[in-house]
């Protein structure tokens, strides 16, 4: 959520002339992140966030937005896009798509707990429940491809050591990641900073409430089981980055209420941590070896998710065993 590419407050207003949503009153770029350009726009009717998508062409724009109208028109705690007067979600600012998406109240949260990674586990068995209904399909444009095409581009970047772990991790996740198991829309970012909790004036941390996932947009067609896997490598590891038991058996039971997980599910649970975790490790070395321009910029420190993949790796049979009912 990087700004690189700036709107001025009278391009804004005219850009909020087109919807029925109230007078500007303030407005400010947001830092955190590194995809596309945001800024949070207060009005006298209402708080939104505005988005310009920097890398995403128009119609993969269309896509994301009518699967976050289709969520939230299904219960699914998440941001809801704002439709125009002409009854459009997307425009066009300075040929770039841009949106205008309901602000939800509260904020992101930095620690976890288990109660947090409950609430977080139904609010993900909503939601592929309810992409199950969703009949657009997408592929996922980070999927195993893109990993083993970012890994070429990376690899010369990196110590003997680390080029050895990633040419194995690839090859193992040739086979893992095409195995036949339950697909559907996955959010496919789903770490603390997207999603927004309202947080308890008293009492204990675990008493926060889960307000709603928002930024859908790496939101794809692939297996649900790795979205979690995703999510339990963010919400679910201790301060040295080991996987904490309680936590990650917490999201997947109170997953499991909404969508049942599936036998199958749970032997390829391991594989699906690791792939996880290569994703991100990847994209991140090729955001620190590549860098974009932008006025406020921010990028994430590769190491941890090559600490976190080593983790997977080492810790595997372990964490087959970190299941509801093990």
């Amino acid at each position: 959520m990087s700004v690189y590419t700036t709107i001025d407050e009278d391009e804004l207003k005219s850009f909020l002339s087109h919807y029925n949503a109230g007078q500007l009153l303030d407005y400010q770029g947001i830092s955190d992140g590194i995809e596309n350009t945001n800024y949070f726009v207060n009005t006298d009717s209402g708080r939104f966030v505005l988005t310009i998508f920097e890398q995403h062409s128009f119609e993969e724009m269309q896509y994301y937005l009518s699967l976050m109208h289709h969520l939230a028109d299904h219960q699914v705690p998440s941001a809801n896009p704002v439709a125009d007067r002409q009854g459009h979600y997307l425009s066009l600012f300075k040929n770039k798509p841009i949106a205008l998406v309901e602000r939800l109240s509260g904020s992101s949260i930095t620690t976890t707990t288990v109660n947090h990674c409950a609430q977080l586990g139904a609010a993900m068995g909503k939601m592929h429940s309810a992409g199950l209904s969703f009949t657009v399909q997408q592929n996922n444009p980070r999927g195993p491809r893109w990993c083993q095409q970012t890994a070429t581009k990376v690899i010369d970047k990196l110590s003997a050591d680390e080029q050895q772990m990633l040419k194995s991790e690839v090859h193992f996740q040739k086979e893992k990641r095409h195995a036949e198991l339950p697909r559907g829309v996955i959010h496919a970012d789903l770490f603390r900073d997207n999603a927004l909790w309202d947080i308890a004036d008293h009492g204990p941390a675990g008493a926060d409430r889960f307000s709603g996932i928002i930024d859908f947009y790496y939101s794809c067609d692939d297996v649900l089981l790795y979205d979690l896997a995703v999510a339990a490598n963010d919400w679910c590891r201790n301060a040295d980055l080991r996987l904490n038991r309680e936590k990650v058996t917490a999201l997947l039971a109170h997953y499991h209420d909404f969508r049942a997980l599936q036998n199958n599910e749970q032997q390829y649970w391991p594989a699906m941590l690791r792939a996880g975790a290569l994703r991100f490790w990847l994209s991140r070395l090729y955001d620190k070896h590549f860098p974009r321009e932008g006025e406020l910029v921010h990028t994430k420190n590769p190491d941890e998710f090559k600490t976190i993949l080593a983790d997977c790796i080492e810790h595997s049979e372990d964490y087959f065993h970190y299941w509801p009912g093990q």
